[in-house]
């Protein structure tokens, strides 16, 4: 049996793209709502913060409610890629076509995710230490982050994913986290007037070399992919922001500062995220906890950054997730998210 046959199937009743019932039990079981090729989570930090115990570096850095964040994914097991950060269960990650006439409609994913959150939800009622009425404002969210697994941009119906997003009176902000090996897919969300509020691009390797030891690419000509994405996010009328891992012994080095320098300015963001590797998940097979770096070196690499990008200065950090931001004084935009989006009709 192939990977492709073992973990998503065609629906006998619609024909629709699914994980089979055995992956999906898996998802199930590490508390992931899903919906044929789609899922959904409650993060970490969205459960710190029903009790009042913690918010993300999300709302430490723009803002955002983290209790009213919704973590999810058009494409729970569709990547181009095979990072060897990752947390997610890339092993399990299978084909590289999602065609159009096989996947759901934005409405019905939203709709059905909704549903999946509220079940993963209302087990955190029944703790009194939980803030209900927290609880209840998190069964409307003001925030999407689409970001959970796989690689969004794979999903061909994003844009109107995005528009319907936007059409929710509750809405207030939405995250887009991509790997970059979509620049066409970027492209047209630019085009169709379905830019998120905010771009992320994964940027872990300053060469060809590093760029395939850490993101095990499985398109061949992934490297130019990546840069045309990177171009990209420098022209977009939307906030940007360059994501980049750091991994003790594979891009950390003093070595390849000027090499991102180089290649970051040529994206020109708004924001630079620097942040250790973290030694959880699935990725706890593929790298020892020796590969994190120390939150004192997480700044280093960042003061170092600063001297050779004279454009971006330390805006925050968030010791406890090992990060570090840079802001854009030139290419400026306010760190704070504040105004709803305007609903897309």
């Amino acid at each position: 049996m192939s990977c492709s046959d073992e973990h998503v199937s065609h629906s006998t009743d619609n024909n629709l793209i699914q994980i089979t019932p055995q992956l999906k039990a898996r998802l199930q079981k590490a508390k992931y709502g899903v919906y044929n090729h789609s899922a959904v989570e409650l993060c970490h930090w969205t459960k710190k913060s029903f009790a009042n115990e913690g918010t993300c570096y999300k709302h430490k850095f723009y803002g955002i409610s983290t209790h009213q964040c919704m973590e999810m994914t058009p494409t729970a097991m569709n990547c181009e890629n095979r990072c060897i950060y990752c947390w997610r269960p890339t092993e399990f990650y299978d084909t590289l076509e999602m065609p159009e006439e096989l996947v759901d409609e934005p409405d019905v994913i939203v709709q059905q995710l909704m549903v999946e959150r509220k079940k993963l939800i209302n087990g955190y009622y029944g703790n009194a230490k939980n803030d209900k009425k927290k609880l209840d404002e998190s069964l409307l969210p003001a925030h999407y982050a689409i970001s959970l697994s796989g690689e969004p941009t794979m999903y061909p119906k994003l844009p109107q994913l995005i528009k319907y997003l936007k059409s929710l009176k509750a809405t207030k902000s939405i995250f887009l986290v991509t790997n970059g090996q979509e620049p066409d897919m970027l492209k047209r969300l630019a085009a169709e007037d379905a830019l998120p509020t905010q771009i992320y691009l994964s940027t872990n390797a300053s060469n060809k070399k590093m760029f395939h030891q850490v993101n095990r690419p499985l398109h061949k000509d992934a490297w130019e992919r990546w840069w045309e994405s990177l171009r990209f996010l420098a022209t977009v009328n939307t906030r940007t922001v360059l994501r980049m891992t750091l991994i003790r012994g594979y891009n950390d080095s003093d070595s390849f500062v000027g090499e991102f320098a180089e290649m970051m300015a040529q994206g020109d963001p708004h924001f630079i995220e620097l942040k250790s590797y973290m030694h959880i998940g699935m990725s706890n097979q593929r790298l020892e906890q020796d590969h994190m770096l120390e939150m004192h070196e997480v700044r280093d690499f960042a003061g170092r950054l600063c001297e050779k990008m004279p454009s971006f200065k330390v805006m925050d950090e968030s010791e406890i997730s090992r990060i570090v931001v840079l802001q854009n004084q030139v290419r400026y935009t306010d760190r704070w998210i504040r105004e709803y989006l305007t609903p897309t009709h």
